[in-house]
């Protein structure tokens, strides 16, 4: 039995206010929300795949061996395997919440890492005599033999001394130069250091003395008495009774050396330029800095 035509207008004039309530146009948003959440969380709890690949275990075994001098139980390697699992669920969380963002230990770990990358694909090139020659020729101050010589020192101490040090010096120089039969040995003030040095590199005079002797002795004239020359302990006067000046080798003397050298200047050449492309990728702004105390 069909409902009379009042009550049908009846009915589709309250379906048309009903739709017409705001309280229904949300509802029916927050159902179409709830839907598209409850599809989305189907894909979202789809659970992420940690792989423990049979290559993976290997060097677990290949590390634990070379440790202990023996191969892992069965308990031992599970053990390792859980380690690595619950480290890979970790590290994924870390990275997932920014941890790794503005840790300097972090940053710095991966730049090293970066870097070591870039110095193992830098291949260096073959290289010949010639450039080598060239190499060597300029960077002449890498390769050269350090000078050497040999001296004799009488030594004057400040502490006894006092401000009349420079007189006492300049009086000792000239009873030094005047006799000739004078034993530096027996003159000057008591120390531990050498009164006579045999032939010896500058390096060297540098770590027993200190101070500005052996750029001094460098300086001096030879067989004559002269000074003073200060050193970390005090004045010194010397003479200087041979000098060896430094020298550049030749290439055949030291080419494993300038091969070398020649390779790692390569190696930073090469990294420098595989920095300069990477650079050009990004565009660098610095802002000023503020100073402390403004606002």
């Amino acid at each position: 039995m069909r409902p009379p035509p009042s009550v049908k207008r009846a009915s589709t004039a309250m379906l048309k206010r009903i739709l017409r309530e705001p309280l229904v146009h949300f509802l029916a948003l927050a159902l179409l929300i709830f839907a598209a959440h409850g599809l989305l969380r189907t894909g979202a709890d789809a659970p992420e795949k940690i792989v423990v690949s049979a290559s993976k275990i290997e060097q677990m075994a290949t590390v634990f061996t070379k440790t202990w001098q023996r191969s892992p139980t069965a308990d031992e390697l599970k053990g390792m395997i859980d380690d690595y699992v619950k480290e890979e669920i970790l590290v994924r969380q870390a990275l997932e919440l920014g941890l790794d963002r503005d840790d300097t230990v972090v940053r710095r770990r991966l730049r090293q890492k970066m870097e070591f990358l870039n110095a193992a694909d830098a291949v260096p090139v073959t290289v010949t005599d010639p450039e080598l020659e060239a190499y060597l020729e300029a960077n002449p101050a890498t390769f050269a033999s350090d000078a050497k010589l040999a001296f004799e020192q009488v030594f004057l101490n400040p502490a006894r001394h006092g401000d009349t040090i420079a007189e006492d010096a300049a009086a000792l120089l000239a009873e030094l130069r005047s006799n000739d039969m004078a034993d530096p040995a027996s003159l000057g003030d008591v120390s531990l250091l050498p009164a006579a040095v045999l032939l010896t590199s500058k390096a060297a005079i540098d770590q027993t003395f200190g101070g500005d002797l052996a750029d001094g002795l460098e300086k001096a004239p030879l067989g004559q008495w002269t000074g003073p020359i200060a050193s970390s302990f005090g004045l010194h006067l010397v003479r200087v009774s041979e000098h060896a000046p430094g020298r550049v080798p030749q290439l055949k003397d030291v080419r494993d050396e300038v091969a070398r050298e020649w390779e790692n200047a390569k190696r930073a050449q090469l990294e420098q330029q595989r920095f300069g492309e990477l650079l050009a990728r990004y565009q660098v702004s610095v802002e000023a800095a503020t100073a402390a105390g403004d606002n």
